[in-house]
């Protein structure tokens, strides 16, 4: 957004500065130093945070984290188990008929219970909102 000082001067608008009367397009067609002489600025638009982790995207005001904690543990727990639901069929067959399950197989489902148990660990060891932000919570791609 453009500003003079505190006041924004939208695009596309004509408005007036030091009784000068500046029509809509003329911020699209001044150049650089003709800005610059009137003091006019761009000024980016702040970096709204992530949602799932601040309320109304504001940065210095973070959800709950024993809340945040709670329901990443309940994600990954979903996750895993949607990951292990696949091949759950193998489990009970070997179960119910004694049919083997592929090592391939076993193994995987053996790295997608470390990689939870894992990330579980780490979601409880996290004392702030920015420490949860940086955990990469992927799992394995299957074999």
């Amino acid at each position: 957004m453009f500003k003079i000082g505190t006041r924004t001067i939208p695009l596309d608008t004509p408005f007036t500065h030091n009784d000068i009367q500046y029509p809509n397009n003329w911020i699209r067609l001044a150049t650089e130093e003709d800005k610059s002489a009137i003091g006019l600025v761009w000024e980016a638009d702040a970096v709204r945070a992530d949602d799932r982790f601040y309320w109304d995207g504001n940065i210095n005001n973070p959800k709950d984290l024993n809340g945040l904690k709670s329901q990443f543990i309940s994600q990954v727990k979903t996750t895993a188990g949607s990951i292990l639901a696949q091949t759950d069929w193998m489990v009970i067959r070997k179960a119910e008929r004694n049919v083997d399950i592929p090592s391939s197989v076993a193994t995987y489902r053996a790295s997608v219970v470390a990689k939870a148990d894992e990330l579980e660990t780490a979601i409880s060891a996290v004392t702030t909102v920015e420490q949860l932000i940086a955990l990469d919570l992927s799992f394995p791609s299957e074999a």
